[in-house]
């Protein structure tokens, strides 16, 4: 039997827990020849990206992670989402922040980070 103690505790840890599990959002790059996700930080819009690669025939692969780079870091709190194009050849993605109407592109430059565009309305 549970303590009537807990039972406060116990509610608030699983709140914090699904907060967390929110932090982020996951969207793949509309290319379709493209084996990429990327990542948004729901509260700061911080971006990054992984890809699949083969390091030779006889190994599973690897995932290869880009950081935040020019205009991907930490920015105005806000609420943001990713938003794939429509186009198949596109391999970068739009960043919107929900509450301030802001649109940035994001992709991978060079293949050794994000960046994004300045924000716009």
């Amino acid at each position: 039997m549970l303590h009537r103690s807990l039972l406060p505790v116990m509610v608030v840890l699983a709140c914090v827990g699904s907060v967390r599990a929110e932090n982020f959002m996951f969207a793949p790059a509309p290319h379709r020849e493209l084996n990429r996700i990327f990542r948004v930080d729901r509260a700061t819009g911080e971006m990054g990206a992984c890809n699949y690669a083969i390091k030779d025939e006889n190994s599973v692969g690897l995932t290869l992670c880009y950081p935040a780079g020019e205009g991907a870091k930490a920015g105005e709190a806000g609420d943001y989402a990713l938003v794939p194009s429509n186009h198949r050849a596109e391999a970068g993605i739009y960043r919107v922040n929900r509450r301030t109407g802001d649109v940035s592109v994001c992709f991978v430059r060079g293949d050794q980070e994000v960046v994004c565009t300045t924000p716009a309305r």
